[in-house]
């Protein structure tokens, strides 16, 4: 009798066996804490370009100005000494509310050398979400821009904030657009502070007074260095707490990756599009940035296409860190769409938080000719847990192959232990040197997401999804957004998925609501987002999805609405259209 083929196991890691030619199964990682990357970067490369910091202007187009890592370097120095003269104790946090610009970068390494513990935000939340984080991390310090400097001190009275350390959006534009942005915006759009009150300082001032000054911090691998707030969309905002040694090892693992094209890291150029504020911009952008010695080119705000497309036009970068709704969004653009754009300069394209449709990744790779690699990250793992090799096979909807020295298993919905067959859908668990200590001040919570199983700490990710016999991942949906229609679980994703390769069809969100005729029941709904000049009826779409699924994966109501409710990184907001439909409010 013949010996049946030996069945793959998670616990076999045969997606390693997928890896690019050289990229190892395990790696080496110095126990160091992050920012000794930025102090041996400016040492190898002094003058060479770390930060871009770009503006349009009328008649003169567009302008740079640039900073070398020995000017991150030398700021961030300043800033550390800063912190430590006006009493920040090793492990404080400290609160970063800006966009992408080149303060951020400064004030990032600044607070890690002097042993604080980042807190970054977006700048753009509601006054009680922006207090409650503050709140919540303890922040004493403040960076922040101008433009915000009025509505923080408003909250100010409700938390334990001590000093705020206040720039402008100016400071880093090249002199002829500081020039024009003093003259024509500053006090039309907000930015003119004209006095400070006790307590808080001009970033610049800090930089003068502190020149040259250095500190002695004695920062371990095992420190805190990051609290990154989970989206909150489904409860109360979490603050992940990553050590040094986390961030240092994911930074290891990308580059990992990247190492697969042979291309020194200070020959790439990265747009910096993502926010920094989140994990992917801050880890995949700024951090695998100046630890390669490469140049990144600030973009503060993803959602100006119009600014994103130019600066890729302009500066050439090969590196392009993105979510599928700015793909999306570049790919309908006007001018790509004319030809007056040239993307071909971009060569390797990251792809995370969101699914990725085929559609738009081919046609981004079309117009391009860059390689549109899909991967998977979370905020408790920060970043990236998965991507599809550079150089390798790039499967079609795969999040790609776990990175070195992570470990997976899928389990099953039921028991949340018993591992199930591959190729069959059940929770996804992660472990590796790259995860959370846990949730700041929340151990319930933190205990229900980590979970020791055969002596290990795993990571309890919330996403249903499955592995292929090659060790290929695929992300089936979240797990709190399964839907129970007439009996049946059914997947929002696969129905968007679907939906999105109607020609009519921009975007798209599914959800579940309550059934309106059948009490304690539930009925599934699209939103749909058209695409410019098209049109389509209710009917349309559900004729469409009967075609392909089956009758109770068929959304029976569709919705067509101006836009999608996102997060600041493109992620669809599921739980708010099922909001609104219960208020009886209608998306913008």
């Amino acid at each position: 009798m013949a010996t049946p083929p030996k069945t793959v196991s998670y616990a076999d890691r045969p997606w390693t066996k997928r890896y690019d030619k050289g990229v190892p199964a395990s790696l080496t990682y110095p126990k160091v804490p992050l920012h000794q990357f930025l102090q041996d970067t400016a040492r190898r490369l002094p003058g060479s370009t770390s930060l871009i910091t770009t503006a349009k202007l009328p008649v003169l187009g567009r302008q740079a100005a640039e900073l070398t890592f020995a000017d991150l370097e030398r700021t961030s120095d300043a800033i550390a000494a800063a912190l430590v003269d006006m009493g920040l104790k090793k492990g404080d946090r400290v609160a970063i509310v800006m966009p992408n610009c080149a303060a951020f970068a400064m004030c990032f390494y600044g607070i890690l050398k002097a042993g604080g513990v980042v807190a970054a935000t977006n700048p753009t939340y509601p006054p009680d979400k922006m207090q409650y984080q503050l709140n919540d991390c303890d922040a004493e310090f403040v960076f922040t821009l101008s433009l915000f400097y009025e509505g923080l001190k408003k909250l100010q009275a409700q938390t334990k904030v001590k000093h705020m350390i206040v720039t402008s959006i100016k400071e880093y534009l090249p002199p002829v657009a500081k020039i024009l942005f003093t003259l024509a915006k500053e006090k039309k759009e907000g930015h003119r502070v004209d006095a400070l009150k006790p307590g808080d300082y001009w970033f610049q001032d800090i930089l003068r007074l502190y020149s040259g000054r250095k500190v002695n911090v004695a920062v371990g691998p095992e420190d805190n260095a990051l609290f990154q707030y989970t989206g909150g969309t489904t409860g109360v905002s979490k603050a992940a707490m990553a050590q040094h040694k986390a961030l240092v090892a994911n930074m290891f693992q990308l580059s990992s990756f990247l190492d697969a094209f042979g291309v020194p890291g200070e020959k790439d150029m990265c747009l910096g599009a993502i926010p920094m504020f989140h994990v992917y911009g801050l880890v995949v952008a700024l951090s695998l940035s100046v630890y390669r010695g490469s140049k990144l080119v600030l973009v503060p705000n993803a959602r100006d296409i119009n600014e994103v497309i130019e600066c890729i036009d302009h500066f050439k970068p090969t590196l392009f860190p993105g979510v599928p709704a700015l793909y999306n969004a570049i790919n309908n653009h006007p001018r790509v769409k004319a030809g007056e754009i040239d993307l071909r300069s971009l060569r390797f394209c990251i792809s995370g938080s969101a699914p990725l449709p085929s559609s738009t990744k081919n046609e981004f790779e079309r117009i391009s000719g860059a390689s549109v690699r899909e991967g998977f990250g979370m905020s408790e793992a920060p970043t990236a847990t998965h991507v599809n090799p550079p150089l390798g096979e790039n499967r079609t909807n795969s999040i790609g192959v776990p990175l070195p020295d992570m470990e997976m298993k899928i389990v099953s919905l039921d028991d949340g232990v018993t591992e199930v067959p591959v190729g069959e859908p059940g929770e996804l668990l992660m472990h590796g040197p790259n995860l959370m200590i846990g949730y700041h001040g929340m151990p319930t919570e933190t205990s229900n997401v980590l979970r020791d199983l055969g002596g290990k700490k795993w990571l309890y990710t919330g996403d249903i999804a499955r592995m292929d016999e090659d060790g290929y991942f695929y992300i089936v949906d979240r797990k709190k957004d399964m839907a129970l229609i007439g009996g049946f679980n059914v997947y929002p994703t696969v129905v968007e998925d679907l939906i999105k390769n109607h020609p009519a069809v921009l975007e798209v969100g599914v959800a579940a609501i309550s059934h309106p005729d059948k009490p304690g029941q539930e009925a599934l709904k699209a939103w749909v987002v058209l695409k410019p000049g098209q049109s389509a009826t209710e009917k349309d779409i559900i004729d469409f999805c009967a075609q392909k699924l089956a009758p109770y994966e068929v959304p029976r109501r569709v919705s067509f609405i101006a836009e999608l409710p996102k997060t600041i990184v493109g992620k669809t907001l599921r739980r708010e259209l099922v909001r609104m439909e219960t208020e009886g409010q209608k998306p913008a």
